[in-house]
């Protein structure tokens, strides 16, 4: 993993940064898929996480594709439509997919701009906290592009189709504000107060029993695509596991005795 992707881990949280501040955190080069893929690997071997934050350094959360890139035809930009569409398989998707492919609840700190690509990986967490600085823009078309990186999908379902509708036909960015009355974040707050309400929201969320952080993780994912009757049964298995779980005769008994559970992924 480079450096343009910081990983940092304290107690049971990562800390993910997007670290190209000095061009405003851009994503797509040669060495990004592989960091998302390595960095999802190592979150989803080690069953000692259980929360995730991804932010960006510097005053920007990602400005999304490198436009630049695009117009020299760099960074797999160029060549035949095919080959292109083969890069965005092996390369920009495989940055996508390994946010989504996380097993632990992700939290966006947006601490800037998330624009284009930047706001399809914001949208790919699990929440979303930013900064009263941060904008947000589905700006696609603007380009000439249509939503290639997942943003079709995601956003109607944040948001409701006809604000995702409006934000990829027009290009037009919001700011935390609106965001927030949307329902693409959850809250705004001062930009030096971001990260600390992201780490405190993170260590409420370690407070769980971390197994079935990860099946009720799971279950939210499965409910967005799948029929209520599979969910019921899917959530009868895992109930039935939950059930057999140390940590839930933990749960139990710290209950009753008016104490925090000691929970160890049992």
């Amino acid at each position: 993993m480079s450096d343009a992707l910081i990983f940092e881990k304290k107690g049971h949280v990562v800390t993910l940064t997007i670290n190209r501040p000095e061009i405003r955190n851009p994503l797509g080069a040669a060495d990004d898929p592989e960091n998302f893929s390595a960095a999802a690997a190592r979150i989803n071997a080690d069953r000692d996480v259980r929360c995730v934050i991804l932010t960006g350094a510097g005053k920007a959360f990602s400005a999304g594709g490198n436009v630049k890139a695009m117009r020299e035809g760099g960074e797999g930009f160029g060549g035949p439509g095919t080959h292109i569409r083969e890069r965005y398989r092996n390369g920009i998707h495989r940055i996508v997919r390994s946010v989504w492919g996380i097993e632990v609840p992700v939290i966006a700190a947006v601490n800037g701009p998330a624009i284009g690509l930047g706001n399809d990986v914001a949208c790919l967490c699990d929440t979303r906290i930013a900064s009263s600085s941060a904008i947000f823009g589905a700006t696609f078309l603007k380009i000439g592009l249509v939503p290639g990186d997942g943003g079709a999908w995601l956003l109607p379902r944040i948001i409701g189709m006809a604000r995702a509708s409006e934000l990829l036909y027009t290009g037009d960015t919001i700011n935390a504000e609106t965001a927030r009355e949307w329902g693409l974040v959850s809250e705004v707050v001062a930009p030096e107060e971001l990260m600390p309400r992201a780490e405190a929201l993170a260590e409420k969320i370690c407070g769980q029993a971390p197994d079935v952080l990860r099946m009720t993780k799971q279950l939210l994912r499965q409910g967005m695509m799948t029929s209520f009757d599979n969910i019921m049964e899917l959530s009868a298995s895992m109930q039935a596991l939950a059930h057999h779980s140390a940590d839930h005769r933990e749960a139990l008994d710290a209950f009753f005795e008016k104490r925090a559970p000691n929970y160890k992924g049992e």
